[in-house]
């Protein structure tokens, strides 16, 4: 199956090594993985900025760089989440509506792509250790994604999976909240995070790198013994293993 690698321009800036990653597990389940490389944003920080002109012309870009005819995969809920739900408000009743259409029904989070498209779920990964899964708020409200990173995550060798303490609640991130509330977005993390080390854990994994920057940002400033990890990037570890 041919498929097209969207890699939001977060993940593309500071988490290179998840992208690749993402490649590598959507070969690994057979896909022919394409990528095209003048990509960059899906419009999301203009449009939950209130910039709906720019995030519009951001978005065409976005449908401009990608096609109608093969599935879109990207390992960030969120990202999908804004294509999904928010490209609505932008072109319904636009020159470009029905491309728009096509390319929504198109685009998939990773996990979602992996489980319940081409009904993939294991790896051959392994990690050791304790792990909690975080519910991202996009991914948990608008994608709809709950089961299907459990899933894989569960045939993960060497890795306990427990789930967290009110595991819905946001992580405090939020984009812009973090900055325009910092204070309030920092409290989310810490009890997160307490919450995390209350299970024993030694790593929190989630489909958005975005939570994981907020939460890693506060286990590091206070030199606490957890790491943030992608879904992707657990997917393609221990493979030298196999």
């Amino acid at each position: 199956m041919k498929i097209e690698l969207f890699i939001p321009c977060f993940i593309d800036q500071l988490f290179p090594q998840t992208a690749f990653n993402t490649a590598k597990v959507l070969e690994k389940a057979g896909c022919t993985v394409e990528y095209n490389p003048n990509q960059t944003c899906c419009g999301q920080p203009a449009f939950n900025a209130g910039f709906w002109d720019e995030a519009k012309e951001t978005g065409s870009k976005f449908l401009n760089d990608f096609s109608e005819d093969h599935y879109i995969v990207s390992p960030s809920a969120s990202c999908t989440g804004m294509v999904k739900n928010y490209y609505n408000d932008l072109f319904t009743n636009t020159t470009v509506h029905n491309k728009c259409r096509a390319i929504q029904g198109n685009i998939h989070e990773l996990s979602d792509f992996l489980v319940n498209v081409i009904n993939r779920d294991y790896f051959g990964a392994e990690l050791e250790g304790r792990a909690v899964y975080h519910d991202s708020c996009a991914g948990l409200r608008e994608c709809k994604i709950k089961a299907e990173p459990r899933l894989l995550l569960s045939k993960v060798l060497g890795l306990e999976m427990v789930e967290l303490k009110h595991n819905e609640t946001c992580c405090g991130f939020g984009g812009t909240f973090a900055v325009k509330f910092d204070a309030i977005s920092s409290a989310m993390a810490q009890q997160k995070v307490e919450y995390a080390l209350e299970a024993g854990a030694d790593y929190i994994i989630s489909t958005d790198s975005s939570c994981l920057l907020h939460l890693q940002s506060y286990i590091d400033k206070n030199n606490i013994p957890l790491q943030t990890m992608h879904l992707a990037d657990v997917l393609a570890s221990g493979w030298g293993n196999i």
